[in-house]
């Protein structure tokens, strides 16, 4: 007679957690752009006044609660304080603000919405960061991820909760 054991799903007993990246990320439709070029003259030319001017008249509440990416998609030479002018006038409303274009931009709101984590959930916690998903994560987030987590977390694995790799392991006191 052979000793039958029930079956025990040991990553259920394991208490992880799984952290997600691709939730951090802004939706889409969050996300808009500012093309600078659209505020200098024949797109190329940044006349003071007529930047300042155009800033002016611009109803910047139409970004509120949105993520901004400033850009420009012409090859006209900006100068700092122009972008810095922009942001000064949607930091009231736009919920973050980037100098990013297009293919940049999601991956950097993510950044921000990372550092901006409540590591306090994770605190002494055994953690999975998933590895797989519907979009592409850029590497930078898993690596800030990783230094935010192991400040704070037991363990910090990489994968799905069934199959795992290991990232790094506290030892217990």
């Amino acid at each position: 007679m052979t000793d039958t054991k029930p079956l025990v799903n040991r990553v259920a007993q394991k208490a992880l957690i799984t952290l997600d990246l691709e939730m951090y990320f802004p939706k889409d439709e969050e996300i808009v752009f500012i093309d600078l070029k659209d505020f200098l003259f024949k797109g190329l030319i940044l006349r003071e006044a007529d930047f300042r001017e155009t800033v002016k008249n611009t109803d910047w509440s139409q970004y509120k609660g949105k993520y901004v990416a400033i850009h420009c998609t012409t090859d006209a030479i900006i100068p700092m304080w122009a972008y810095m002018v922009l942001s000064a006038e949607l930091a009231p409303y736009a919920v973050d603000i980037a100098h990013a274009g297009p293919t940049q931009a999601a991956g950097i709101f993510l950044l921000h919405n990372l550092s901006k984590l409540d590591m306090e959930t994770f605190k002494g916690q055994r953690v999975v960061v998933k590895g797989c998903g519907d979009r592409v994560v850029p590497e930078a987030a898993f690596v800030q991820i990783t230094r935010q987590l192991s400040n704070i977390a037991r363990a910090v694995m990489y994968g799905e909760p069934c199959s795992t790799v290991p990232v790094f392991k506290k030892s217990v006191d």
